[in-house]
């Protein structure tokens, strides 16, 4: 199993999370972003700059997946085209993203995009806190011990 982070919009506190997990589990990771991100040196962790442009990390990253790969993004339609080609998405709150609910999420998503295009105001996410931290970092846990 590789890890791929969908760099653009993944927090530092993620970030950090999944750099120390690569490190101690030799677990390949590449964060794929448009923009430069800074990286820690290790054989296992890599950079993959993207040109700009609506999802061209996404389509580099979808490009790139081999089955059973682990994906890192909040984007729910990059996250059901992973599904949907073999592999695992995990948002940074630790919910993992399967084909018995990523049709709900979707649903949702297209819900409050079409409730914000009309003029009403979501208010959109909580901050990241620590218990989405400690969420995102045990079920990681759980996906490398399953797949190590």
């Amino acid at each position: 199993m590789k890890i791929w982070i969908d760099g653009d919009a993944c927090p530092n506190a993620i970030k950090d999370i999944l750099f120390r997990a690569a490190e101690r589990t030799a677990t390949r990771l590449t964060l794929v972003a448009n923009h430069t991100v800074k990286i820690p040196r290790s054989p296992h962790i890599s950079f993959l700059q993207v040109a700009s442009g609506f999802d061209v990390a996404d389509n580099e990253i979808v490009k790139r997946l081999a089955p059973g790969d682990l994906v890192i993004t909040g984007d729910i339609p990059l996250a059901a085209e992973i599904i949907e080609n073999g592999g695992q998405a995990l948002n940074p709150r630790g919910e993992l993203y399967t084909a018995d609910n990523i049709k709900a999420r979707l649903t949702m998503r297209d819900l409050m995009e079409s409730l914000r295009s009309s003029g009403v105001e979501s208010g959109g996410q909580a901050p990241l806190n620590h218990g989405d931290r400690k969420a995102f970092a045990d079920q990681l846990d759980k996906i490398i011990t399953r797949h190590g």
